[in-house]
């Protein structure tokens, strides 16, 4: 675990440097925005002026913004959602690592070479965790994935009955790569098409301008290829 995001007691990762009230604000915001002061008060069972108080506050550190939306009859609201600086306070675990390798397999060997190793990085790791939930039922299986995802950074929740479930990836902690090298995205699809032997298809994709990557994931016996359908 990248020491610069270390969970709380719950195992949340916290945004770097912030925990308390300002913490969740900003966890809350990430896992669904935009939301507003009554939305936000709800979520974490506090008062609207316990959080009037530390929006403004965020607001003043450029940490979140606002905007006025109409929501049925009556005056605006405020809705808010983080800001460009906030994201940066998320995990993005081995991102610059990760691009800097591929550029230079892409200068070495050309692009193909790159691709040819993300899927063979995300085969083997499938591999490996086949054998693990060998024994699992398929919902198991799909949360356990999700914690996996969660301690490399990517925010994940899952949820499933016997035949469907649904993987939310709400951070992306390799996004700078990723937007360089979709390819990433493609071989995440495959791998949990394998890994969950189910299957797969995006339905949000945060390179799509979406707050996270969420996967529609269908049990059954026999597997179909990933679908992307908003690559």
């Amino acid at each position: 675990m990248d020491p610069a995001f270390l969970p709380d007691q719950s195992g949340t990762v916290l945004p770097l440097g912030y925990q308390g009230m300002r913490g969740a604000i900003l966890i809350e915001l990430k896992k669904a925005q935009p939301l507003t002061t009554k939305e936000l008060a709800f979520r974490l069972s506090v008062s609207l002026n316990a959080v009037r108080h530390h929006l403004k506050d965020l607001e003043h550190q450029g940490m979140v913004e606002y905007r006025r939306e109409h929501r049925g009859v009556g005056a605006p609201t405020f809705a808010y959602r983080l800001a460009r600086a906030a994201e940066a306070l998320f995990p993005r675990r081995y991102e610059a690592m990760l691009a800097g390798l591929l550029d230079g397999l892409v200068d070495r060997d050309g692009r193909a070479s790159a691709v040819a190793m993300l899927e063979a990085r995300y085969a083997t790791l499938a591999n490996r965790l086949q054998e693990q939930l060998a024994e699992t039922s398929p919902a198991q299986r799909l949360t356990v994935v999700a914690k996996l995802l969660s301690e490399d950074g990517y925010m994940a929740e899952a949820t499933a009955d016997a035949s469907s479930g649904t993987l939310t990836e709400h951070n992306c902690a390799i996004q700078a790569a990723a937007e360089r090298f979709p390819e990433i995205c493609a071989a995440e699809a495959k791998f949990l098409s394998t890994v969950l032997g189910a299957e797969v298809s995006r339905e949000r994709h945060i390179l799509n301008g979406c707050t996270a990557c969420e996967y529609r994931v269908r049990f059954d016996n026999s597997v179909a290829a990933p679908v992307e359908e908003n690559a």
